[in-house]
């Protein structure tokens, strides 16, 4: 019985010390999840992405929904600069429905950074020329 106590007090004393190494060697897995996490967040959207991302941001905030982006473009500071077609009031017919025209900045990750209603008009209707 003694010899049982004694190699289970072994196998303790066994299985502390082999945590260890283990968690020795976990420490640099941790290190390259790190890195992949960094590397990440380093790494910028794609145009895909941002416009996306900006129209569902947009709806957020404005409570209506994009129906079409009709301008996109990357900025000098690596932020977008987007114009969405919204529509804000709904009518029958339909080609009297308002829509509206909104500018919306984004910064290099696809945040959104500001909006403004640039334009609004009925959808039956054509620009000037």
């Amino acid at each position: 019985m003694a010899n049982t106590s004694g190699t289970s007090g072994k196998s303790d004393t066994s299985d502390a010390s082999e945590n260890k190494p283990k968690n020795d060697q976990s420490s640099p897995s941790k290190t390259q999840s790190n890195k992949t996490q960094s590397n990440k967040t380093e790494s910028l959207p794609g145009p895909m992405d941002v416009l996306r991302g900006a129209r569902a941001q947009l709806a957020e905030l404005t409570g209506m929904e994009a129906e079409s982006v009709s301008s996109f473009e990357r900025m000098e500071d690596d932020g977008w600069m987007l114009r969405i077609e919204v529509l804000e009031l709904a009518r029958v017919p339909d080609t009297m429905s308002l829509l509206a025209s909104y500018e919306v900045t984004l910064d290099a990750f696809g945040a959104l950074t500001g909006y403004r209603r640039v334009r609004r008009y009925e959808r039956g209707r054509a620009d000037r020329s």
